[in-house]
């Protein structure tokens, strides 16, 4: 994964001032709204957010794809469930966190694919979560 830090430079236009719907369209909603700024819509914590560029398909049933930019906000606790990245064995890994065994001494960070197995943590692991994905953004084309 690469990690980057950085600012969206460009305003976007909304094509629609309310939710898009995935039916039929309604021709009294074909007007621009108000601009979708990436900076103020999507980052919280401008200081504590990064991109990172996903690489490998050990998270596409969570549909996180190879090539998918994922949005990481470090100032965010991770909580049981969460995607995180994490740095495990001086690489930085997009995986599921999963709490439910800390009382017993260890963690997991789970993949969203089948062919791929969890990441059993425990402290002798070199591991700690670097940071939360609160968005992803995908290309379709």
């Amino acid at each position: 994964m690469k990690l980057i830090k950085g600012e969206f430079k460009t305003r976007l236009d909304l094509m629609f001032a309310r939710s898009l719907r995935a039916g039929f369209p309604s021709s009294a909603e074909d007007y621009l709204g108000e601009s979708l700024d990436f900076n103020r819509d999507l980052i919280r914590h401008p200081e504590a957010t990064f991109y990172g560029q996903v690489e490998g398909d050990s998270m596409i049933d969570a549909a996180i794809c190879d090539g998918d930019i994922v949005v990481i906000d470090r100032s965010v606790d991770a909580e049981d469930g969460d995607v995180v990245v994490a740095y495990i064995d001086k690489e930085y890994t997009v995986k599921f966190l999963d709490l439910t065994h800390r009382k017993e001494g260890w963690i997991e960070l789970r993949p969203a694919n089948k062919r791929f197995s969890p990441f059993r943590i425990d402290e002798s692991s070199n591991f700690r979560v670097w940071g939360v994905v609160v968005y992803t953004i995908k290309a379709w084309k």
